[in-house]
């Protein structure tokens, strides 16, 4: 689905796109996306705990998250301010804790939870919130930057120096996730501040998308197809056509490029 936005929350106008697909092994699919146009809530959650419980939760997590933000921005728009971001990191948190007793209500969900990333955009600036190992994505030029570090097994032991990233990719526990939406442990959001700039293209993404595929070749998808609603299609149709082991969704977010990019310092983008 490609959707022009004119949000009153943003100077200009973003063109946006999002795609959900179950893949080539999942019978259902599991992820959940939201793109709240007026609101300028952009999100992807990801269910865990089997096939009921999953579904719930992630359906609990986009049909929920907006009232929250909403209620925790009240009338302020400045993302840059500390006791902003604190509040926006505060209503994930309450909404993990939520989840988490709204699936005890019920065996068949009992431990349900998903994953969360989530932009909130406001004017020049995207509050990147995060739980568990959805990612975003900051293409700027042609530099890729990925905005957020997983909350999972693998990429803790890369931390500590235990593994490297190979390794930690290919261990069978590695995919076991530390953070989440319904962890029973205090929830611990991470949040990032993004300026935006003309050009920039923002993607949120589930890990189905990401272990599909390296951050290279997602990002030469992202360079060389200019339209969102084809780009979202060719990041999926590429995870699919190398295996399609998970859900995949993909939301993709356009600044217009009405003036020229400044790099951003991260690896280039190099295709062919």
């Amino acid at each position: 689905m490609t959707t022009n936005l004119a949000c009153p929350v943003f100077r200009k106008s973003i063109a946006c796109a999002a795609l959900s697909d179950p893949g080539r092994v999942r019978k259902s699919n599991q992820d959940r996306w939201l793109a709240d146009r007026q609101q300028g809530f952009f999100a992807v959650a990801d269910g865990l705990g089997g096939h009921l419980a999953g579904e719930v939760a992630a359906q609990r997590v986009v049909e929920l998250l907006p009232a929250r933000l909403q209620a925790a921005l009240g009338e302020s728009d400045d993302l840059a301010d500390p006791a902003t971001i604190a509040r926006m990191t505060a209503a994930v948190a309450q909404l993990s804790r939520q989840i988490r007793q709204e699936g005890e209500r019920w065996p068949r969900t009992t431990g349900m939870g998903a994953t969360l990333v989530l932009a909130i955009v406001r004017n020049d600036k995207a509050l990147i919130v995060h739980l568990g190992d959805s990612r975003a994505y900051l293409l700027r030029g042609r530099q890729l930057l990925r905005l957020t570090k997983d909350h999972s097994a693998a990429q803790s032991w890369i931390d500590r120096g235990m593994l490297t990233p190979v390794e930690a990719a290919r261990h069978p526990a590695g995919s076991g996730l530390m953070r989440f939406v319904g962890m029973s442990r205090r929830p611990q959001p991470e949040a990032r501040l993004v300026d935006l700039q003309p050009g920039d293209r923002l993607l949120l993404c589930s890990d189905g998308l990401s272990r599909m595929m390296s951050d290279e070749r997602i990002g030469c998808i992202l360079l060389h197809e200019p339209e969102p609603q084809n780009a979202v299609g060719r990041l999926i149709a590429r995870a699919n056509a190398v295996g399609g082991c998970d859900n995949i969704t993909a939301v993709l977010m356009d600044v217009p490029a009405s003036a020229p990019a400044a790099a951003w310092p991260s690896v280039a983008v190099r295709c062919g």
